[in-house]
């Protein structure tokens, strides 16, 4: 069960009401798994996980997030990775906009923190919103610290939590969240 819950609107839907406050950047900080989506992006693949690194602070004194994702294929070995940065969103603490790296500086997204928080057994976990892209749908990800994941009963908390605030779009997500394979 989660001892703490603690889920907010997206900025895009804020005006309805309760935003999330934000995780500190040493919350985020370290490697999270993918445990539940709704991207389908991660519906073919396996041990998804995201490395959260704080970057020093630039010459304007924004901190920003070096952000790697790591991941298999269901039936592969080959570990394969995104890397992009993370800046934060201009006055919405809490977001932040992705750019990647490399050949995929082209690419970018926004994504919000909805909730994080842990467990009564230690485990810490992050409610995660991406906004719709050329190349993917809104979405939801469910991290847990640990690879085994959260209980099913957070996980039902949370889901709960997201589909009480009555907005469509959250509620649809909601419903569409299935689960990432860890092994």
């Amino acid at each position: 069960m989660a001892s703490k819950l603690t889920i907010g609107l997206p900025k895009v839907y804020a005006s309805k009401g309760n935003k999330c406050v934000p995780p500190t950047n040493d919350f985020l900080a370290g490697t999270w798994h993918v445990t539940h989506s709704t991207l389908p992006m991660w519906k073919d693949k396996r041990n998804v996980n995201i490395t959260y690194t704080t970057l020093p602070a630039d010459s304007s004194g924004v901190v920003k997030i070096d952000d790697l994702v790591k991941y298999q294929g269901i039936n592969s070995e080959k570990i394969k990775s995104i890397n992009g940065v993370d800046t934060p969103s201009a006055g919405n603490q809490g977001a932040w906009d992705w750019r990647g790296k490399g050949w995929l500086m082209i690419a970018s997204s926004h994504w919000e923190v909805l909730g994080f928080g842990h467990t009564d057994d230690g485990n810490q976990w992050v409610v995660t919103y991406f906004a719709k892209t050329l190349f993917t749908p809104a979405g939801i990800d469910i991290y847990a610290r640990n690879k085994e994941g959260l209980a099913q009963a957070t996980i039902d908390d949370i889901l709960k939590a997201l589909k009480e605030f009555e907005v469509s779009d959250i509620t649809s997500l909601a419903e569409s969240v299935f689960s990432v394979l860890q092994n």
